[in-house]
């Protein structure tokens, strides 16, 4: 089976707390490729309690965001509906990877139902120098014989330069690269 992996395409990461118009300009791409994907959608959620900025990464970025249950924790329109209707698996992650998420890949590519053998996993949501490569390192560690690729030009980064630097570094770790400008 193919995976696509849609990585924190949050109300936060778009128009709030962090928002970007990069992250805005992708959204509708990011929509149009999970409806048509023929394979499994799965999401992941960056998710913070009210005590965030006491943690290690709250500290780092003192910047309120994904705190769970909030507007900005949700899914963005489009993606919320799809993930709902399509009953696709969500992983809510405390950290920039998702263990969780690799293990699950693991499981389903180790299963003896043939339909869930990993064929393929991409990726693509935000940020890509952030979260997104967290994600496809350790899915690429977890299943190194599995191809993993990421769409670039449905991805952002915290900076234009950033999300250009990390596809470099996912480039180097033989992630491919599809649709880069």
């Amino acid at each position: 089976m193919k995976y696509l992996i849609i990585v924190d395409m949050q109300n936060d990461f778009i128009t709030g707390s962090l928002g970007t118009k990069e992250a805005q300009a992708i959204l509708p791409t990011v929509i149009q490729k999970a409806k048509a994907f023929e394979g499994q959608v799965i999401f992941t959620r960056d998710t913070h309690s009210p005590e965030y900025l006491t943690t290690q990464e709250g500290r780092n970025l003192p910047v309120e965001h994904c705190i769970e249950g909030t507007w900005g924790w949700q899914l963005a329109d489009g993606l919320q509906d799809l993930a709902e209707k399509s009953e696709c698996r969500i992983f809510d992650k405390p950290t920039f990877g998702s263990t969780d998420l690799a293990q699950a890949l693991l499981a389903d590519n180790e299963s003896e139902d043939e339909k869930t053998t990993v064929e393929s996993v991409e990726l693509c949501g935000l940020c890509t120098d952030i979260c997104l490569n967290s994600n496809d390192l350790l899915i690429k560690a977890t299943l190194p014989e599995v191809p993993v690729s990421v769409d670039a030009s449905c991805c952002a980064g915290v900076t234009p330069e950033s999300h250009i630097n990390a596809l470099s570094a996912m480039k180097m770790c033989q992630v491919i690269i599809r649709n880069e400008a």
